[in-house]
């Protein structure tokens, strides 16, 4: 007889990104929270730092009457939080908390941190002391919270509870809390290791020779030793240890020494996808307003039966495939079998400084055309290091300068796309709409929000499956991706670099000899697959890290009971 899942009463969350957008975590966690608001209404609380202080966040919505009394406990044991609502759908409850008060007990902290779990805190640097110090008061955050749940409100069962760290970056909070609070069930999420990222980033073969890295030994090649030592720590002596794909459970058993307990692969909420008529029209206006910043900065009158196609991400250069990108759009220059004009974005937030005067003088007149172009027609947006700027420098290494002859014109939008960038003045998503084909070439993905994003629009992607969601697709499929299943899973080893280029090429190639009606099959094939990836699909994978978690507690609190008597 199978025993029924343990499920939490409260479940305690925390992350650098919690009403802190500035990655990919902040769309699991954002898009997730609807889901578990709905199973366990205000009993999912999510702890971030807080950056805001004294400003308004866009993000976060105070509410002193939220457990008012226990906002004046915090404040008598001398804590700084912020409790209210993340402005997301479903709205859970967050709580921001100053973390600035601890970088005097800083050494002190670390200290108890070696004594115990032996975690190298000697050779911190960069944002290490930042993350640790607030990965401290979230854990005192939740510290003091449970005690006050359990002594003063009757009304909330507190038997079963959980505390979710996701990144190295809360590793020391998690390691606290299993320590202090052993009734506490502990879950570590690691979303990519900090040594597997910093591997690849480093031009090094990551995945022919993964066998044979040795973490510890190279994290110390690359004077990384404090960040892997929390994480590989946190890794071991958490309740449960997850991770987001099967490619970096695979990543996190040999440089972590750790086999994940659960895969928690990253799902999606679609509610804020348009719908029919609205989606049509949004889409015309995208493509109209991509159209018109190319051809204000080209000089040129592209057609709406260009095609469009973009990538989008983090700003690593080889990790996210943006080099490969480049090359393969190089090459379908040259290639005969292209039947359409390309428009290619590289839509990556760079070191930008501000939006081009010139280009947005033109821009002000929609109606204006222009037969000369721009000075350096390849950037919308003037940044702080055009010399030696990857993507810049790459194009003009292949001189690659968006000639009227050329039959793909490539042009960097290197800024976040929050509507309000000078040029483009449209959001992310929103772009993302025009589209006819996103491609994310990329070398080390753990998971891949982008071309999940990209389907879940009705825009077919071309990915790799050295990308945790390119390897769910073929599984889903039950078989190698193609651009008419909606994603094209090109397979990616450490050294195939140029035979990827050339799949694109081809791809994107492929793409423009289709017709209208095998177009549509692609774009309706790419949103039945999203929607396998919806988190009302995906949480049962939550549910049983839920209940490793706290099937550990009840052991401890058992086992400590015993000793006890």
């Amino acid at each position: 007889m199978t025993k029924k899942q343990l499920t939490p009463d409260f479940i305690f969350e925390s992350s650098w990104e919690v009403c802190n957008k500035v990655g990919g975590i902040y769309t699991v966690l954002s898009t997730r929270a609807n889901t578990l608001q709905k199973t366990i209404q205000d009993r999912i609380i999510f702890i971030g730092p807080d950056v805001w202080k004294e400003k308004e966040s866009p993000y976060f919505l105070e509410d002193r009457k939220l457990f008012a009394e226990w906002q004046w406990l915090a404040k008598d044991q001398g804590l700084s939080v912020r409790v209210g609502r993340w402005t997301v759908p479903g709205e859970p409850i967050a709580i921001l908390v100053d973390f600035a008060p601890y970088f005097e007990k800083k050494n002190e902290i670390y200290g108890w941190l070696w004594e115990h779990y032996q975690v190298d805190s000697l050779h911190a640097y960069g944002d290490y002391d930042e993350a640790s110090m607030f990965s401290y008061a979230a854990a005192l955050v939740v510290e003091s919270m449970y005690h006050y749940l359990q002594n003063h409100c009757d009304q909330f069962p507190t038997s079963h509870v959980v505390y979710h760290a996701n990144e190295w970056m809360c590793g020391l909070g998690a390691l606290y809390i299993n320590n202090k609070v052993p009734e506490i069930g502990t879950i570590f999420t690691t979303h990519a290791t900090s040594i597997g990222r910093s591997i690849a980033g480093n031009q090094k073969p990551l995945y022919d020779y993964l066998f044979a890295y040795n973490g510890d030994q190279m994290a110390y090649e690359l004077n990384m030793q404090s960040k892997h030592s929390i994480e590989k720590q946190t890794a071991h002596h958490v309740d449960c240890f997850t991770t987001v794909s099967d490619i970096t459970a695979n990543e996190c058993l040999e440089l972590l020494d750790k086999p994940v307990d659960v895969v928690l692969p990253n799902g999606f909420d679609n509610r804020f996808v348009p719908r029919s008529t609205a989606f049509d029209k949004k889409r015309k206006e995208a493509r109209k307003r991509m159209l018109q910043v190319a051809n204000a900065l080209l000089g040129e009158q592209l057609t709406d039966d260009t095609i469009i196609v973009s990538t989008s991400g983090r700003y690593e250069f080889r990790n996210k495939g943006i080099d490969v990108f480049v090359e393969a759009m190089n090459r379908l220059l040259r290639d005969r079998d292209l039947k359409k004009k390309v428009l290619a974005f590289i839509e990556v937030p760079g070191w930008v400084g501000e939006p081009r005067k010139d280009l947005q003088e033109r821009l002000a007149d929609p109606q204006a055309q222009y037969d000369s172009a721009l000075e350096v027609p390849q950037v919308t947006h003037w940044l702080h290091n055009m010399g030696h700027d990857n993507v810049l420098s790459m194009m003009k290494y292949y001189d690659m300068h968006n000639r009227r002859e050329d039959s793909v014109k490539v042009v960097f939008l290197p800024c976040y796309l929050d509507g309000h960038d000078g040029v483009m003045n449209l959001t992310y998503y929103d772009v993302m709409l025009g589209n006819d084909l996103c491609i994310y070439p990329s070398y080390y993905e753990p998971w891949g929000y982008t071309p999940l994003e990209a389907i879940a629009f009705k825009v077919p992607c071309i990915t790799t499956d050295l990308a945790g969601f390119g390897l769910w697709a073929n599984k889903t499929f039950g078989h190698d991706g193609e651009l008419k299943d909606g994603v094209k899973v090109i397979h990616r080893t450490d050294y195939n670099y140029s035979e990827v280029a050339d799949i694109i090429k081809d791809t994107v190639a492929d793409f423009s000899n289709m017709s209208q009606a095998e177009i549509d099959a692609c774009r309706s094939n790419a949103v039945k697959l999203s929607k396998k990836a919806l988190w009302s699909n995906f949480i049962k994978y939550y549910n049983v890290a839920y209940d490793i978690a706290l099937r550990k507690a009840e052991t401890r609190i058992s086992k400590n009971k015993n000793n006890n008597q």
